[in-house]
């Protein structure tokens, strides 16, 4: 195949990639997200007010949706709309952000990093959709096993403190405004401005530290070689709920997936295609 032959079919498959019906489908995508953060922090109150019969995790929360009239019909929405942001952000991550500059590398990394979240979070949703739910915490099972495995006890304690590293730097995105590169936000007004920064702060804050605690009980079961220990972001905010002033801590972590899931509003509404 001549060089001509390649970069004509690299142009088109970038351009059926990035076509705007994939855009417009992972932009409903990025709203299925946000439904799926409010249900989390519907969950997340249920544990603070300890009536908890889910897990408050993106699995409970896509429990929840399968469990209402013409559930899995939603869920298949769902689906379909995060398999088109997966996409949509795998052509971010290969042809994207060209106006980014020395940036672009780090923009086409965290695109790419988007795109394994969405993805895996596609195939969740397309096994809830099938009727075919994964209970349990994957989070504790996947550390027992590296914990009985040679050198796995070094293995879990990097990995959770890389989970740490990963969620402060979540939260610092948060802080510094750093999600708002990546919006168009000269034809919002004042008050969708406004309200778009404010949740993305707020939420992307949340996010983080709820985060750091799951990495925190991963390297706490490695410490401990306690395999009960490990969990995933729902044993996480039950352990922040034995805590003292707990139930107050969750009711402010729920505010935080709140405003989380209401910026992916404002994300598909403004995300630079």
């Amino acid at each position: 195949m001549t060089s001509a032959s390649v970069s004509g079919a690299s142009n088109t498959a970038r351009r059926a990639a990035r076509s705007d019906w994939i855009t417009r489908i992972g932009r409903v995508g990025l709203v299925a997200y946000g439904v799926v953060n409010l249900l989390i922090a519907f969950l997340a109150i249920q544990v603070a007010t300890g009536d908890s019969g889910e897990e408050a995790n993106k699995n409970g929360a896509l429990s929840e949706v399968a469990e209402k009239p013409f559930g899995q019909a939603i869920l298949w929405i769902v689906t379909v709309g995060l398999v088109a942001l997966t996409i949509w952000q795998i052509a971010e991550a290969i042809w994207g952000h060209a106006s980014a500059g020395d940036r672009r590398l780090k923009k086409r990394l965290t695109s790419a990093l988007e795109a394994a979240i969405f993805g895996f979070l596609a195939f969740t949703a397309a096994k809830f959709a099938m009727g075919n739910p994964q209970h349990g915490s994957k989070t504790q099972s996947f550390t027992g096993k590296l914990l009985d495995a040679p050198f796995g006890r070094g293995l879990v304690i990097i990995i959770g403190l890389a989970i740490v590293v990963g969620a402060a730097f979540v939260v610092w995105h948060g802080w510094k405004k750093k999600f708002r590169e990546d919006l168009d936000l000269s034809h919002a007004d004042a008050k969708a401005r406004k309200a778009a920064e404010r949740t993305g702060q707020v939420g992307y804050m949340a996010v983080g530290v709820a985060y750091a605690v799951v990495g925190g009980l991963v390297v706490a079961a490695a410490v401990s070689f306690d395999k009960e220990k490990a969990s995933g972001l729902d044993g996480a905010m039950k352990t922040i709920a034995s805590q003292p002033f707990g139930s107050l801590l969750l009711w402010l972590m729920a505010l935080g997936f709140v405003c989380y899931g209401v910026y992916c509003f404002f994300d598909a509404r403004y995300r630079k295609s």
